[in-house]
């Protein structure tokens, strides 16, 4: 029977368009389950390269968590020693926290692709030369260009605060995801989709 742990995972999002991001790798821990209505307390934990992108996206997080989020950038803030391993640990566990959610930007990679053209549909009689010739349809192509492109890996972390240890890991992908608030958005709806095909989340 796999065991039931009450941690901390549920990203429900109700975006209908199609995304940009994939996972490209995860591991969960053999037997573990999150139950989502047992959930109490979740810290919530983004590293980007600024504070603005990172409160952007633990905002987006919090919000699908229903009011279980807590962002760190609240709760950890300047008066608290950040260095101090141990105090982390303990203040963490004090307060109640289930778990903790971290999504860190591992990388940037830029690139630049060519994007062909469209090579126009012909009619079923320029399919052959004698239809081309007397009906004098020119044969034509759109011109293609080149498109710099921005990907995104982050990597998603799921943590068990009362047994102190990770218990799900995933890296995304994301291309040109037009603002941290979208890519946020994606990871969320893609990973939390992984995490049902992997029965990590329990669906109530």
């Amino acid at each position: 029977m796999k065991k039931i742990l009450p941690v901390v995972f549920i990203f429900v999002v109700t975006i209908s368009s199609c995304t940009s991001t994939r996972i490209t790798s995860s591991w969960r821990e053999p037997g573990k389950e999150v139950v989502v209505n047992q959930l109490n307390k979740v810290l919530i934990v983004a590293l980007f390269k600024t504070a603005v992108n990172s409160h952007k996206a633990e905002d987006q997080m919090a919000a699908y968590l229903n009011g279980k989020g807590v962002v760190s950038y609240d709760y950890l803030d300047n008066n608290f020693n950040k260095k101090n391993e141990e105090a982390i640990r303990t203040k963490i566990k004090a307060d109640g926290f289930d778990g903790a959610i971290t999504m860190r930007l591992a990388d940037v990679d830029r690139d630049k692709i060519y994007v062909p053209g469209n090579m126009a549909a012909y009619p079923a009689y320029l399919r052959t030369f004698s239809g081309y010739y007397y009906n004098n349809w020119p044969n034509y192509l759109s011109g293609g260009y080149y498109k710099n492109t921005k990907t995104y890996t982050v990597e998603v972390n799921v943590y068990s605060i009362k047994e102190d240890k990770m218990i799900w890991t995933g890296i995304t992908q994301t291309t040109d995801p037009n603002g941290v608030k979208r890519m946020t958005a994606n990871i969320a709806k893609v990973v939390y989709r992984q995490m049902i095909k992997e029965g990590f989340v329990h669906k109530p």
